[in-house]
């Protein structure tokens, strides 16, 4: 018993058992951690430009039969608080209020257009550079502005400001300047208000747009006197924090998430008014009838987003861990090969003197197993110390059994028959055989159900998926009985050409690194197992993010975009105006369902999109939809009955017809459309808009000029230029809150910056990393490891060729050679692997649920990565030989030699 616990290598399975035991108890809760924090992030993400919650009600003017005295401020607070106080348990704290806002109609005042807001998130008195912000009670209607606004339209502390009628009708009121306020920070008013922090100059002779602060008061008074309706704003925001996010990341959680979402209006509804109004003004907010209230939010979507991407990040993260796994139980075969190769003689004398192989695998478990019970004890405390985790004991239980029964099982083998260290019997080609054909097969139905069954069934932190862990060892199993067959064959041929030369180093080498090949299977599963799984990390890491980039110009089309300009073509028009744009691009989108003109056969529901070819040419010369529609000859229009389009399906010639107000209209196809047009960046605002059609039409905008702009679905003006201000296209047009009727401003720069911003690509990245990084350093080990199993064989050679004469160069030359043959087998395997892993698993992996965009993102190959992985694989085995050859020199050949040897 003294023996094990003085021998190293069991001490090294107990560290081995230690770490494996780490990965297998923490791992699931550090996943559960990674999913939380990447939900908060994403969470956080939605609600960084608008609310994520809002509740709105209209209000009437105060009714004076109530017969009390209005606080419409007070009255603001007090629904604040009844609304945050209804939210569900589950998200209780969570929800918080985050602003109260009240915005009215544009009014006329000191030669701009007033854009007047209460908002209860508004700069306190520190902000305030001169005067005070404006009262919440009086007469007098009061307003606050920035001192951009002040200096644009030359106001000062007191200055009297007539307000005459412009949106809000009926307006005839004095106004009075109570205070000048200074923008500083990154404050969400400004972002969501901006004309309150710097004025938009008005453009070919009309007003400035200016936004001022107004207190409830104000927004009464203008209310009575316009006898308008208003509508309040209570905008909320869900906080949840890492921790608590990740109590909604299994299935039970999200299916609690979803019902406290839904249940939230409702709660908040019936806690405000009772009523059950319907629609009509049977509330009383204060002194004001008013509606329910009716939210909306787009927290469930983002939420239900996550979860699809979140399934397809396990893929990635399980075959990291897989392969971590994977390559520590090769360590420690390695480790236990090598305690039995310093067991052997001992146990072959026992064996002699009368002792049973079980008896001594027995031992061996005994001996073995304080080691071993150390290391699980070590690793579930390690995976216990991870914060907000819970480990999962019986993953690590089983682990370590596993890691316990390996060593008296190859002890039991080697005493029995010595097949486990020594090459012997003659039946062993056949068994060989056997055992590769069922590794292939094995790895073939893997990748046949995994492809089958792909990740839909399985929840966001279910726990490990034993067919995803299994499939990356099985492809490493089966890569290595290939290689370990296909690799020897073209050494041998180098073999007999080295052997025509004068010098036999590279004849031996390389005839034994041929023989050995079977006796390499280890070290090769070790090293493409770790190789394949870092090339398929950094190819996932590549592709996300040049997707998430290609995906943000999809959505985007151009530098900029505003979806909705057929809606309000006065605001598009403004846009178009603005500072830094070159050019302007309209892109239109119509739903037809044609049937075809010969045979009225149905075509299929169709998408026909119009642009301005010509201008989408010069701002953009490369667009496959302006090259196409130019070659096609449709850049003029077509000027007669028939609309002329390419069609993604068809023939030219083909004829298609639909009806429009009772009347056919004709669709004449002059060409396929080719597919590059598909991908076109210049569309995708417009077909990101609505679901996948079944075809594709693509016209000039000039042959669309019979249907009115309400007829489109979606409309769209890209907007070019390389000095965009983005800043000043924002005051034109904020990020709108959920549910908001307004058109939709996007800019490139934003987009991009959010794609570089997402916490679940992150997730996805560190812990890839952290595996690969782990992986390798068990990858070392078990490769240092094999190669001290493997060096008494080599140093015997090298001992035998010293008495001939050979020099230590040529000893080093030798070692080197021996090992290259296997090194390059691993690095082709590996790699290879590597990049072929997305395409064996199909959908299983569907990145585009990452990235977004028209289709699945294009493969980025990272080459200085794969460059410095072969590179750091050739250093070691470099160092490796130099040790090597350095402490054969120090050893004597008596040392190595022994008469009588016939296992070399």
């Amino acid at each position: 018993m003294r023996g094990w616990w003085r021998g190293g290598p069991v001490l090294l399975v107990g560290a081995l058992v230690c770490v494996l035991v780490a990965v297998a108890a923490g791992g699931p809760g550090v996943l559960e951690r990674l999913a939380g924090q990447a939900l908060d992030s994403r969470l956080e993400q939605a609600q960084r430009a608008a609310p994520g919650i809002v509740h709105s009600a209209r209000l009437d003017p105060q009714d004076v039969r109530l017969g009390a005295e209005s606080d419409l401020g007070g009255d603001l607070d007090r629904y604040a608080q009844v609304i945050e106080t209804s939210v569900p348990r589950p998200l209780q704290g969570a929800i918080t209020h985050d602003a109260t806002r009240v915005r009215l109609p544009t009014v006329r005042g000191a030669g701009a257009a007033l854009s007047l807001v209460y908002a209860s998130d508004a700069p306190g008195p520190q902000a305030y550079v001169a005067g005070r912000a404006p009262r919440a009670r009086g007469e007098v209607i009061e307003l606050a502005v920035s001192t951009r606004t002040r200096d644009a339209l030359e106001l000062r502390v007191g200055q009297r400001v007539p307000l005459r009628a412009g949106a809000l009708q009926n307006v005839d009121a004095v106004a009075r300047v109570s205070g000048i306020f200074r923008v500083a920070g990154e404050r969400r008013l400004w972002r969501e208000q901006p004309l309150l922090a710097r004025p938009l100059p008005g453009v070919a002779g009309a007003e400035a747009s200016v936004g001022a602060l107004i207190a409830p008061r104000g927004a009464e008074i203008l209310q009575n006197q316009a006898d308008a309706e208003l509508t309040v704003h209570w905008n909320m925001r869900l906080t949840l924090g890492g921790a608590v996010a990740a109590r909604f990341v299994d299935d039970q959680g999200e299916r609690e998430f979803r019902r406290a979402m839904a249940r939230y209006p409702l709660s908040a509804r019936e806690s405000t008014c009772r009523s059950g109004s319907y629609g009509g003004k049977f509330c009383v907010l204060g002194v004001h009838p008013a509606t329910e209230l009716e939210t909306a939010t787009e927290l469930p979507d983002a939420f239900e987003e996550f979860g699809r991407r979140w399934r397809q990040a396990t893929v990635v993260i399980s075959f990291a861990s897989a392969s971590l796994l994977g390559v520590g139980l090769a360590a420690v075969v390695v480790t236990s090969l090598l305690v039995v190769r310093r067991r052997l003689p001992a146990d072959r004398l026992l064996r002699a003197r009368g002792a049973s192989a079980p008896g001594l695998a027995l031992g061996c478990a005994l001996g073995s197993a304080p080691a071993v019970a150390l290391g699980l004890g070590a690793g579930c405390a390690l995976a216990a110390a991870v914060p907000g985790t819970s480990p999962a004991y019986g993953n690590a239980l089983a682990v370590a059994v596993l890691c316990w029964l390996l060593l008296p099982a190859l002890t039991w083998g080697a005493v029995r028959d010595g097949a486990v260290v020594r090459d012997r019997g003659p039946g062993r080609a056949g068994r060989r055989l056997v055992a590769e054909a069922v590794v292939l097969l094995l790895a073939a139905a893997g990748v046949f159900a995994l492809r089958a069954r792909g990740t839909e069934g399985a929840g966001w932190a279910a726990g490990p998926d034993p067919l995803l862990a299994a499939v990356p060892v099985l492809l490493g199993l089966a890569a290595v009985a290939v290689l370990v067959r296909c690799y020897p064959w073209p050494v041998r041929l180098a073999a007999r050409w080295a052997g025509r030369g004068r010098g036999v180093v590279g004849l031996i080498a390389l005839a034994r690194a041929a023989k050995e090949a079977p006796e390499r299977g280890l070290a090769l599963l070790v090293l493409v197992v770790t190789l394949a799984g870092a090339v398929f990390g950094g190819l996932v890491s590549g592709t996300l993010a040049e997707g998430r980039r290609s995906a943000a110009a999809w959505q985007v089309g151009a530098d900029a975009s505003f979806l909705g300009a057929g809606r309000d073509p006065d605001m598009a028009a403004r846009l178009a105006r603005a500072r830094g744009v070159r050019e302007t691009v309209a892109v239109r989108q119509l739903r037809v369902d044609p049937v075809s003109g010969t045979d009225g056969g149905r075509y299929g529901i169709s998408s026909l999109i119009g642009v301005d070819a010509e201008q989408l040419r010069a701002a953009n010369g490369s667009s496959a939809a302006a090259r196409a529609l130019r070659q096609a000859g449709l850049t003029g229009g077509g000027g007669g009955r028939e609309i002329r389009v390419l069609a993604s399906e068809g023939h030219a010639g083909d004829l298609l017809t639909f009806t429009r107000h009772g009347k056919e209209t004709r669709l004449r196809v002059v060409g396929p459309l080719p597919e590059a047009v598909e991908r076109d960046p210049a569309l995708g605002p417009v077909r990101g808009a609505t679901e996948a059609r079944q075809h594709l039409l693509l016209t000039d905008n000039k042959d669309l000029t019979a249907f009115a702009a309400p007829e489109f679905e979606e409309s769209a003006l890209l907007l070019y230029g390389e000095r965009l201000d983005a800043r000043a296209l924002r005051s034109l047009v904020p990020r709108a809150a959920p549910a908001a009727a307004t058109g939709e401003l996007r800019i490139r720069t934003e987009e991009q910056a959010e794609a570089d911003d997402d916490g679940l690509i992150a997730a996805v990245e560190n812990a890839h990393t952290a595996c690969t990084a782990l992986a390798v350093l068990l990858a070392l080990l078990a490769l240092v490891l094999d190669l001290l199993l493997s060096a008494p064989a080599r140093g015997r050679t090298a001992a035998h060729l010293r008495t001939l004469g050979l020099g230590g160069r040529a000893t080093s030359a030798l070692h080197l050679l021996q090992l290259l043959p296997m090194v390059l087998a691993a690095l082709a395997g590996g790699v290879a692997l590597g990049l072929a892993l997305p395409a064996l698993l199909g959908p299983a992996l569907d990145l585009r649920a990452f990235t977004g965009g028209p289709s699945a993102p294009d493969r980025h190959v990272d080459v200085l990565f794969i460059a410095a992985l072969a590179a750091g694989l050739c250093v070691l085995v470099a160092v490796a030989v130099a040790v090597e050859t350095w402490l054969g020199r120090r050893r004597g050949l008596g040392a190595v030699l022994r008469l009588g040897r016939t296992d070399d």
